[in-house]
This record gives structure tokens, C-alpha cells and sequence, in this order.
């Protein structure tokens, strides 16, 4: 053997030999695996014919491949209903979206830390609600309250109910409705970012425009505003993407998107859907790289120094705090407590939208047969057992905890892994590749990704469609953010002289992860676990194409609406309401953090 063998060999063992290098080899291979491969298999979809679709007639062939997709999506006569229509809607409802998110949350974010605000910890702690809760929850409730047979052709909602008002139909559905739910679902984004920045900015740097008699309109603009910049660019970042890719809330809510116009194309027209998914990828990037560029500036964002950080509040006067409160506390109640009440009394009216012992104040003719009803007695719910003992609900519901602790024991496993070996290594080009390729799942559209896994995993070859297996890999690739980033800015703290220490002492890899490591940073790491985990409860667009209505809860849902039993989709909503709040509060619990923590609330 030469010299030079030898030296590659020893240098291969030194180099295994750390096992943070192990796991970024591993790792780096797999995720590539799984986050190239479906994006591979998505573009070479929009090529490929599809027999018994559009392909197959405007190519007069049953198989190859062909850019017929494209000719026919970009051109034909159908291109502004199946493309420009969807793609302008979809971009219009992501910018209002980003400014109803950011003008609200950043409003109240600046009244929590900034002023004399009323009831601060209150409004701190329940404003988070809205994102905890599942996406399109604000979008039934917006039914319930403003639908009418009269404008929609459905049952009537609350406000028809009792006051005989029937609303326009821009108001009840389209783009209005939709941008001021989702606005509202992400307002947290926004609130949890910038009001970290403004609890933590330096006053002197406000006081010294003060002393200069600048006018407040010029210290807001010239002076606060560019400090937040970086927050604001962020939110915009998770909520364009995430408003890109939304589809629940423009279902319920009747606007067509282009995750919509996705669904009601991929059966006769799977190609052109295909680059309808492409097309929500390329907007997630596209805003990532706008981020990353911005950022990248010489200017400074600098916001905390060693100079005093006691912030002077404003006086907002005591009518002014009073007022002021009051109104978020109105606000805060209708996106957060109202839903959960909306939709238990849902469960126990006899007809949908019979809101008619409110006014009466007579409750006799509400019924628990929604509930109760079995047996024999399944016959007056269109053949249905009661909730307590729907068989499609309870297996729903077992499906949707097997897959969310599997996402979650999984993604929190190698998040943490992730995090620990690039924070050994963060100079290392390949540690900095393994971090991002994990990340860019999440800059995503859920609905995307989702129909790049179905693609990859629904075929001839590999057929695993409508099984736990394809929705842990789903989520498990989707999730791995949450677990990653929340490792690695937890590893990033540590000295690396506690493990050097161990290292001295001989003590093996594993032991050092299990006796030192993780029991010093359990909160952060814990954390990584419980956010796949609540998050993959509440999860629809991902999961939506890669199994069938009944199979997990948020499919589940979506059956019984199409079926009419409003009461069923109303205690779904309503248990996937409890299990997050229930989990998010042993989250804080376990971790003796919050969302919201650090921003106010004193």
C-alpha cells in the first residue's frame, strides 16, 4: 500500500471518526434524496403524458413525454381561467395577506411594548390563538356568521339568523374574506417578530431624536420603522409562501387559486396541475432570495447595544388605554374563544344555521343527537353514528395522533441531530448545505410539496398512496425545520469546553448527547418534538392529495361538509381545537416557554 493510500485512509478514519460528520454525510444524502427527488419527479410530471387526460388528445399519443402541458397552460383558450385568473388571485390575496398581517400585528406588537396599554398580558398570550388553531378554522367561523341563503344559497349564518341582515356576497366569499382570514391566522408572525425587536430596541436611539425636537411622524419613519426592517422582511417571507400555498381557506371561502385551481385540475388536466405547483415553488424561493439579498446590504439593523435599553412608554391617556384595550379584547374574543363556542353549539342545534334560541332564550329543542345517536337510530343522520361513536371519526382520530407522533419523534430526532452536527461544523460548506436543503421544505407551498410527494410515491413502480407511511415521510420532510433550526440556535449556545471536557474523559458520543447535552438544552430541544407534532394535527394542503377523505381528521372534516352534516365537521374543528391548546399549553409547561414570550404582557 502507498504513502498516499495510506494518508486517504487515515484521513477517512479521522474524518468518521467524529460523528457529527457522520451524521452530516448521512444526512446531507438523505435529505437531498428526499427534497430533490419530489421536485425532479413534479417537473418531469409536466412533461410526461397522461393517458385519458388533456395530454393524451392534444398529443394523439398514450405515453412519452411532450410540452404540450405548457403550450396548452400558457396559451390555449382555457389559459386565463386555468392560469392568469388563479395566478393574479393567488398573488393579490399573498400581498394582502402580508399587510393585513403585518399592519395589525405590528400595530398591537407596538401598543404591547411601547405604551401604556390595558391588560397587556392578557392580549399578549390569547393574540397567538389564531395561529395555533387550524388554518381554515377563522374561514368556517366567517361562514357561520355572515352566510344566507338568500346571497350564498346556504344555510343561514349567525347575523341572518337574528337580525334578518344578509350581507353582499364580496363579503361572505372571494378575495376580501380570505385576505382578512388568512391576515388575521398570520398576524402572530408578525406580532412575535417585530415585537421582539421593539422590547428589545435601544430608546436611546428614539431619545436622541426626541432631543432634536424631530417630529414623531419622522422618528416613526426615519427611526423605528428601518430597525424593524429585518422583522418585517421575515413575516413577509413565511407569509407570502404560506399564503401562496394556502388552500383551505380559499375552499371554504369560494376564491380560486392556483392551489385550488391545483385540485380541481389534477384528475383531466394532471400535467398543466403539475405546473401550477411548480409556479407556487418558484414564488417561495423567489421571496427567499429577495430576503436573503436584502439582508446581505451593508446597512446596519443594529437594535440592542451596551448603552441603556429602559424604554420610555406612551402615554396613551387613561381613555385611550381603556378604549384601546377593549377593542383588542373584542377583536381577540372573535379569533379566538368566539370559534370554540361557535362550534360547540354547532354540535347541539337541530338544523344547520337554527340559531333561534338565542333570541327565544328557549334551549329545549337543542339535541345531543349529534352526539349520541347509534345503532338503529344512525338512520336520522343519513346513516351515521353518533360522534362519540362514528367509526370514521375515532379512526381519524387515531390516524392523525399515530401520524403526528411519528412526524414528530422522527423530525425532532434528526432535527436535533442536524443542529448538533452543524453547529460542530459551521464553517464547513457541506454543514451549511445540509442546513439549508433541510429549511427549504418549509420556505415551500404545503400543497406543492404535497403533490411532489404524491407524484414520487403514487406510481406503477412505488404505489404507497393512502398510507401513514407516505404521510410521515411527508411530514417528516416538511417538518424537520421546526426541529432543526430550534437545535441548532440551542447548540449554538453552548461551550464547546463542556463536551471537550467529556471527550478528555473518555465518555462515548451517545452518552454525552444523553447525559449532558440534551438535559442542558431539554427546552429548546423539546420544543423541536412538540412543533411537528402540533403542527402535523392541523395539517390539510399537505396531506390533502396523498390519501382519502376519512383516512386522518382534516380529510375527515372536509367529507362530512361535502356530506352536509355540518354538526360532524363542527366537532372536528372543535377537538382538533382542544388537542392543540391542550398540547400548547403542556409545550409551556414542559419548557416554561411560549410564542409569545419575551414580547410583553408586564
Amino acid at each position: 500500500m502507498t504513502k498516499k493510500s495510506t494518508l486517504t485512509i487515515n484521513k477517512l478514519k479521522t474524518y468518521f471518526s467524529k460523528p457529527q460528520n457522520v451524521i452530516l454525510l448521512l444526512f446531507g444524502i438523505v435529505l437531498t434524496y428526499t427534497t430533490v427527488a419530489p421536485i425532479i419527479a413534479i417537473v418531469r410530471d409536466t412533461f410526461k403524458i397522461h393517458p385519458g387526460t388533456i395530454d393524451q388528445f392534444l398529443t394523439k399519443k398514450s405515453e412519452g413525454y411532450s410540452a404540450a402541458n405548457y403550450v396548452d397552460l400558457f396559451t390555449s383558450k382555457l389559459a386565463k381561467v386555468n392560469l392568469w385568473t388563479p395566478l393574479l388571485n393567488t398573488v393579490m390575496l399573498a400581498v394582502l395577506t402580508c399587510v393585513i398581517s403585518i399592519l395589525f400585528g405590528g400595530m398591537v406588537a407596538f401598543l404591547v411594548t411601547r405604551t401604556n396599554l390595558r391588560f397587556k398580558k392578557y392580549i399578549s398570550s390569547i393574540f397567538i390563538f389564531p395561529y395555533i388553531m387550524p388554518q381554515w378554522t377563522l374561514a368556517v367561523v366567517w361562514q357561520h356568521l355572515f352566510n344566507s341563503n338568500a346571497v350564498t344559497g346556504t344555510s343561514n349564518g349567525l347575523l341572518t339568523s337574528l337580525t334578518g341582515i344578509t350581507m353582499p356576497l364580496w363579503w361572505c366569499q372571494g378575495l376580501f374574506p380570505c385576505a382578512v382570514v388568512l391576515g388575521l391566522h398570520y398576524t402572530p408572525f408578525a406580532y412575535i417578530m417585530i415585537g421582539g425587536i421593539f422590547r428589545n430596541m435601544d430608546a436611546n436611539l428614539e431619545e436622541a431624536a426626541t432631543i432634536l425636537d424631530t417630529p414623531k411622524w419622522k422618528i416613526m419613519t426615519r427611526v423605528t420603522l428601518p430597525m424593524i426592517k429585518p422583522a418585517i422582511l421575515s413575516t413577509i417571507l413565511l407569509v407570502f409562501g404560506s399564503a401562496m400555498g394556502s388552500y383551505p381557506v380559499p375552499h371554504y371561502l369560494n376564491f380560486i387559486t392556483l392551489s385550488t385551481k391545483y385540485v380541481s385540475m389534477n384528475s383531466k388536466y394532471t400535467g398543466e396541475a403539475s405546473i401550477l405547483a411548480i409556479i407556487m415553488m418558484l414564488f417561495g424561493i423567489m421571496i427567499l432570495g429577495i430576503n436573503q439579498m436584502s439582508l446581505k446590504s451593508r446597512k446596519s439593523y443594529t437594535t440592542v447595544s451596551g448603552k441603556s435599553g429602559q424604554i420610555s412608554k406612551i402615554n396613551l391617556g387613561k381613555a385611550g388605554q381603556w378604549v384601546i384595550a377593549v377593542i383588542l379584547i373584542f377583536v381577540t374574543f372573535m379569533t379566538s374563544i368566539f370559534p370554540i363556542a361557535l362550534f360547540a353549539i354547532e354540535t347541539f342545534l337541530p338544523n344547520p344555521g337554527d340559531y333561534s334560541f338565542l333570541y327565544t332564550r328557549d334551549i329545549s329543542h337543542l339535541t345531543t343527537k349529534w352526539w349520541l345517536t347509534r345503532g338503529n337510530d344512525a338512520g336520522a343522520l343519513y346513516g351515521q353514528n353518533g360522534i362519540l361513536f362514528n367509526g370514521m371519526i375515532l379512526r381519524a382520530l387515531k390516524g392523525t395522533l399515530f401520524v403526528s407522533i411519528m412526524c414528530a419523534l422522527i423530525a425532532g430526532t434528526i432535527g436535533t441531530l442536524i443542529g448538533y452536527a452543524v453547529s460542530k461544523n459551521r464553517r464547513s460548506r457541506w454543514a451549511n448545505y445540509v442546513n439549508n436543503i433541510a429549511f427549504l421544505p418549509y420556505l415551500m407551498p404545503s400543497l406543492a410539496v404535497g403533490a411532489a410527494f404524491f407524484i414520487l410515491f403514487s406510481n406503477g413502480r412505488l404505489n404507497l398512496f393512502n398510507t401513514y407511511t407516505l404521510l410521515v415521510i411527508a411530514g417528516v420532510v416538511k417538518y424537520i425545520p421546526f426541529a432543526s433550526r430550534a437545535a441548532l440556535n440551542s447548540m449554538l449556545q453552548l461551550s464547546g469546553e463542556i463536551e471537550e471536557a467529556a471527550i478528555i474523559q473518555d465518555i462515548p458520543w451517545i452518552k454525552r448527547m444523553t447525559r449532558i447535552i440534551i438535559p442542558i438544552q431539554k427546552s429548546s430541544i423539546i420544543s423541536g418534538f412538540m412543533l411537528p407534532f402540533m403542527t402535523c394535527l392541523r395539517e390539510l394542503s399537505l396531506f390533502l392529495l396523498l390519501c382519502t377523505q376519512g383516512f386522518i381528521l382534516s380529510t375527515t372534516l372536509d367529507y362530512f361538509d361535502e356530506m352536509g352534516l355540518y354538526a360532524f365537521s363542527s366537532a372536528i374543528n372543535l377537538i382538533l381545537i382542544v388537542l392543540l391548546l391542550v398540547f400548547n399549553a403542556l409545550v409551556n409547561k414542559l419548557t416554561g416557554a411560549s410564542l409569545d414570550e419575551g414580547i410583553g404582557g408586564n
